[in-house]
């Protein structure tokens, strides 16, 4: 893959959508540079930067990947670029959002050559999508929109009904990841910076389908791209971005649970990690105010998606198990990505174990994983927006 990895040289920021660039003293500072201490090595360090071309399907990672005894990894497309968001339509398509480098929406067949169909194109940082009731919902930065009748209308979706035009926009932590439960379209909005004061940013809400009744559900949330609902119980679970440039070790991303919806406080910016007050936001606060992480998942993990596994293909260990997306870090000087699972222990908290590895070859990014979705035969596909590719994992006794 060295070949084509050198000719990358001017691209898109995967994480922030901004140049992975050194800034000139001219230029003001971006939102994921506050904080960021002025030593040599730091100022170093930047938004890993993603690829304007797919990985080719013969110089993908799919090999590399190692998975516990019993499971297989095999690519299910190619050529997505920048793929992220995954959902499946009522007829068996799968939607594909993307972010910084595509500004697409895509679909591809369940069956057949799976060569992606762009459906929607030069919509700037289309990320969050759903699928419900034969409608298409779409959020960028600004605003969130449906498109009916999505699977009969593929080569012409025509305008979307605008729910909700509102959205603050913006760079930092602005993209959306949406879920559709009990007739209520739940999305974040993250906070506008690294490290401020968020106002009414760093929450997650939800509304009703129609853009109306919009309520809080969690407080103090940095930046959530990744959340779905316990099918047992019914509970909200999500994952967290941490702050930046405490340190390469501190603090860690979350995962975390609303037991209370609308009640809880997960700590941002006043506190991190449920233990550690943030130097300029934690004066005068105490930690144990905030709801506790569920779980811990790693130092600048760039947790992502989160998905509540509900099918029947893996045994019985992963079933109503979460799956999480370890995008991997970029302000930490050793890299690392993978696909965890957690479990919850029923009393708020989880358990959390590595599944699938292999995405980081001399501390290089081969690969970087974002969502998942669970087929109707029970296998997973998981979507990569480094490499752009989707992969399809399966379980069966050798």
């Amino acid at each position: 893959m060295k070949p084509f990895r050198s000719l990358v040289v001017l691209a898109t920021a995967c994480c922030f959508g901004l140049p992975a660039l050194a800034q000139t003293p001219s230029e003001p500072e971006p939102g994921w540079a506050k904080g960021r201490p002025k030593t040599d090595a730091a100022m170093q360090m930047a938004p890993v930067a993603a690829f304007p071309i797919p990985t080719a399907a013969d110089q993908l990672p799919t090999s590399r990947f190692k998975l516990p005894p019993g499971f297989k990894v095999e690519t299910w497309a190619s050529g997505v670029l920048d793929a992220r968001g995954l959902r499946q339509g009522a007829k068996g398509n799968i939607f594909v959002s993307s972010l910084f480098v595509a500004n697409k929406v895509y679909a591809i067949a369940e069956q057949g050559n799976r060569q992606p169909k762009v459906i929607i194109d030069k919509m700037p940082l289309a990320t969050g999508i759903e699928f419900h009731d034969g409608s298409l919902y779409v959020a960028t930065n600004t605003k969130i929109m449906r498109f009916d009748n999505v699977e009969d209308r593929l080569d012409n979706l025509g305008e979307p009904t605008v729910l909700y035009d509102k959205l603050p926009g913006g760079n930092d932590h602005s993209w959306k990841y949406l879920r559709i439960r009990d007739n209520k379209l739940y999305f974040a909005i993250g906070a506008p910076c690294n490290i401020c004061d968020p106002g009414q940013y760093a929450k997650i809400y939800r509304m009703d389908l129609n853009g109306s009744n919009m309520e809080t559900i969690a407080s103090g949330v940095r930046n959530s791209v990744g959340f779905d609902f316990d099918p047992r119980t019914g509970d909200l679970w999500f994952t967290d971005n941490g702050r930046d440039w405490l340190s390469e070790e501190l603090p860690n991303d979350e995962l975390n649970h609303v037991a209370q919806p609308g009640q809880q406080h997960f700590g941002y910016p006043y506190c991190h990690q449920g233990n550690l007050p943030d130097p300029e936001f934690g004066w005068g606060k105490s930690c144990s105010d905030y709801a506790k992480p569920a779980a811990l998942l790693g130092p600048h993990a760039g947790s992502l998606g989160m998905t509540f596994y509900r099918g029947k293909m893996f045994p019985a260990k992963y079933q109503g198990a979460m799956f999480i997306a370890r995008h991997g870090p970029w302000n930490r000087t050793t890299k690392y990505a993978d696909i965890s699972v957690a479990w919850p222990d029923g009393k708020g908290g989880a358990k959390v174990e590595p599944f699938m590895t292999g995405f980081v070859e001399n501390n290089t990014y081969l690969g970087r994983p974002v969502d998942f979705l669970v087929l109707k035969d029970g296998s997973m596909l998981v979507s990569d927006d480094h490499a752009g590719a989707i992969y399809r994992i399966s379980y069966g006794k050798r």
